[in-house]
């Protein structure tokens, strides 16, 4: 399984073996106004690319929370965190999580589904 970081703009990539999935980052000026849909503080899952690039979030959350908040499960989502200082944990169908860091998207292979999300006020994973 495979893990891809990638900041905005092509800038660094690293590639981390953890799971089917990539995230990419944004700076924190691009995440005040808007991304596909998502603006600033929220955590906003996509069903889909199409629904991603045509910027119709399905989810939006934004409260820093101590336990998960159920997410609806479907395969394929794409999630973005446009907020500048805290972290997403999302939980997945198997009862792991991965975090997600501040101004950073991730697409999510079929196989997995998100099944939580817990919002952090730590601003590192």
């Amino acid at each position: 399984m495979k893990f891809v970081i990638r900041k905005a703009a092509g800038l660094a990539v690293a590639s981390v073996a953890v799971a089917a999935m990539s995230v990419t980052g944004a700076s924190a000026a691009q995440a005040e106004s808007p991304t596909h849909g998502c603006p600033y503080p929220y955590v906003c899952f996509y069903v889909d690319d199409h629904a991603y690039n045509a910027g119709t979030p399905i989810a939006k959350f934004r409260d820093v929370t101590s336990s998960y908040q159920t997410v609806t499960s479907r395969p394929h989502y794409h999630v973005v965190n446009t907020r500048n200082d805290d972290v997403a944990y999302l939980r997945l169908q198997d009862g792991t999580s991965i975090c997600l860091p501040p101004n950073f998207e991730t697409v999510f292979a079929n196989a997995y589904s998100v099944t939580g999300i817990r919002i952090s006020s730590s601003s590192t994973c």
